[in-house]
């Protein structure tokens, strides 16, 4: 079992932020990746939190990423906002496409964002939680390097792909967050494993012939298993087409990798669409929500998608969050 340290979320926030800083990255870019990444850990989600964090220094470092960018944004048409994050983190031209989003959103009932030349953007559900925080149904997409061959072949063509759905609640809280990948599991879990020395189960990935390993550096020499078998390949290209096509970024077969060194910026894309629920279903909207989400809650043992973070969240904010010391130790390196 590794070594772990109790951290609060506001000094993995702030160790987030000065390793940033140490490694290059203005204060600007830097924060908003800092505040995700403890909102990522107070999830749960330690795969995409502060492990991260000594990756995209070195990313900086190396080029990979600019820590330095300054994302352009325009409106070429009413109800669409496209942001070129520039080669730079996609957080802060998330955040900067979010200030012209939401308000145009409200104002319309329903608009998009278009996010291209970006990066890796960590937990997608963290940004369509903030479109559901503001009253708005979310839909969230971003592609990535690709590591899932089609349905029949060997080959990777596009990546593990996620997308994202956040639906406001009576609380201000996402009455729903569904945020998943196209493969059986995110790649960053298989890294994780490799770096750990730990296999994986069958089914996470396949070797370079298509056959199922247990072996994570295998699994990453070959292709991500899809969830679902040829509709988990369909989800993968639905989002590489909102993703990559439609916002003008990188397909995931010419991006480069999202971990390493090799291959300079990987310019890959997100997009965003919110609506306006009052807009397309008045009063109504709200009821059916909580008819649905309590159809679901009250039978024993079901699962409502994003309960489980919402109470990890909750706990996490007074009891603070374990964190592996070998990462801390590679973060205070950056420090030194």
């Amino acid at each position: 079992m590794p070594e772990t340290r109790t951290l609060s979320l506001a000094e993995i926030e702030d160790l987030s932020l000065r390793a940033l800083m140490a490694a290059g990255t203005s204060e600007d870019n830097a924060r908003p990746l800092a505040v995700a990444t403890a909102a990522t850990e107070a999830d749960g989600v330690a795969s995409h939190g502060l492990a991260y964090i000594p990756i995209y220094c070195e990313h900086v470092q190396c080029g990979k990423v600019d820590g330095r960018a300054q994302p352009v944004m325009s409106a070429p048409k009413p109800g669409v906002v496209v942001v070129d994050a520039a080669t730079g983190f996609a957080h802060p031209a998330i955040d900067l496409g979010f200030d012209a989003l939401i308000p145009a959103a409200r104002e319309q009932g329903i608009a998009a964002l278009a996010i291209r030349n970006s990066y890796n953007c960590g937990v997608l559900g963290y940004h369509t939680y903030r479109l559901a925080q503001a009253g708005l149904v979310g839909l969230g997409f971003t592609n990535a390097p690709a590591s899932i061959a089609p349905s029949g072949g060997s080959r990777p063509v596009v990546g593990t792909n996620p997308f994202s759905l956040a639906v406001p609640g009576a609380d201000g809280q996402p009455a729903v967050l569904i945020d998943q990948s196209a493969s059986t599991i995110a790649k960053s879990e298989v890294m994780k494993h490799a770096r750990e020395g730990k296999p994986i189960p069958v089914g996470w990935a396949l070797d370079p012939d298509g056959n199922p390993t247990t072996d994570p550096a295998v699994g990453l020499k070959g292709s991500m298993a899809p969830s679902g078998g040829y509709k988990g390949v369909g989800v993968a290209l639905l989002t590489e087409v909102m993703a990559a096509a439609l916002t003008g970024a990188t397909l995931g077969i010419h991006a480069s990798p999202f971990s390493g060194t090799v291959g300079g910026p990987p310019k890959t894309g997100q997009f965003f669409i919110a609506i306006d629920p009052g807009a397309t279903a008045g009063s109504g909207f709200s009821a059916n929500i909580a008819e649905l989400v309590e159809a679901i809650r009250y039978q024993e043992g079901a699962r409502l998608p994003g309960d489980g973070r919402r109470a990890k969240r909750l706990q996490a904010s007074q009891d603070g969050v374990g964190v592996s010391v070998a990462t801390l130790d590679k973060i205070h390196a950056i420090l030194a």
